[in-house]
């Protein structure tokens, strides 16, 4: 069992940063690969990105790359996403979620196939 609590939403200009933390419990945190999603209002729940068990990969949704970073630091049992040059259509509930393997390719990625998830936190992107 793996749970998930999110943290570091908020406010933030269209332009600005936020850095989004996924904090773990339980001491397996590193055998498995995490995820970010997002839900906007009204819109399904979509891929944000993905890093697999050590770091060495990830993945990013086309709508992120370039902006976001995800990371890891399994000493800490922490998930980052670090969040740059936000835009309005950002503005959502941000989910992390694990899942024991990784997931090829990148389509793979979905709701569906995540094993925990946590609460989510919302941001806020304003003009």
């Amino acid at each position: 069992q793996v749970q998930l609590v999110e943290s570091g939403g908020g406010l933030v200009q269209a332009g600005g940063s936020l850095r989004l933390s996924c904090a773990a419990s339980g001491r397996t945190f590193s055998s498995y690969c995490m995820g970010w999603f997002r839900q906007a209002p009204g819109k399904e729940r979509e891929f944000v990105a993905a890093i697999n068990w050590s770091g060495s990969y990830t993945y990013y949704a086309d709508s992120v790359k370039g902006r976001f970073t995800i990371s890891r630091v399994n000493a800490k049992n922490t998930v980052y996403l670090q969040m740059n040059s936000l835009k309005l259509e950002d503005t959502a509930v941000y989910y992390c979620a694990a899942v024991q393997n990784w997931l090829s390719p990148r389509s793979s990625w979905s709701p569906e196939g995540m094993d925990y998830w946590g609460k989510g936190t919302l941001v806020t992107v304003s003009s």
